[in-house]
């Protein structure tokens, strides 16, 4: 989650909302990485998620993923939640909840659905405090 940490402070670094992903193997290894980059690539579709998945798929030379953790400081929205079921990635860790946006545990709730065809094993809670309070700072410095 660490590393995760530093891509959220890298995208707020850009002026993009900091949330960051990694994704590592079966061995912990980190395998892909990013934080949001919707503004700088102009691509409503550029969360953290979605980036290191697809950086992930690339170096797999393959659409999905399995035995394979997501990391990510802040729940996934329900797009993101999609793409982490397309993928088959096994295992999920989010640090934060969000409950006004979350596709996971809040809002949507993508895996309770029957239509979801791959239901990731998830954690939450890791780092939440630390990870949270980033996401704070930054919409506080907005105001």
């Amino acid at each position: 989650m660490r590393a995760a940490m530093e891509e959220a402070i890298n995208a707020a670094l850009r002026a993009e909302v900091p949330i960051g992903a990694v994704i590592t193997d079966e061995s912990g290894t980190i395998i892909a990485k990013s934080g949001n980059a919707t503004r700088e690539l102009n691509d409503p579709t550029a969360h953290a998620e979605i980036l290191a998945i697809r950086q992930a798929c690339e170096k797999a030379g393959a659409q999905r993923i399995p035995n394979t953790t997501l990391y990510v400081t802040l729940e996934p929205c329900a797009m993101c939640a999609a793409a982490i079921s397309f993928a088959r990635i096994k295992r999920v860790v989010f640090a934060a909840q969000d409950f006004k946006g979350g596709g996971v545990l809040h809002g949507g709730k993508f895996y309770e659905q029957t239509t979801c065809h791959h239901k990731p094993s998830v954690e939450s809670g890791l780092m939440a405090q630390e990870c949270g309070q980033i996401l704070k700072d930054f919409f506080k410095s907005k105001r």
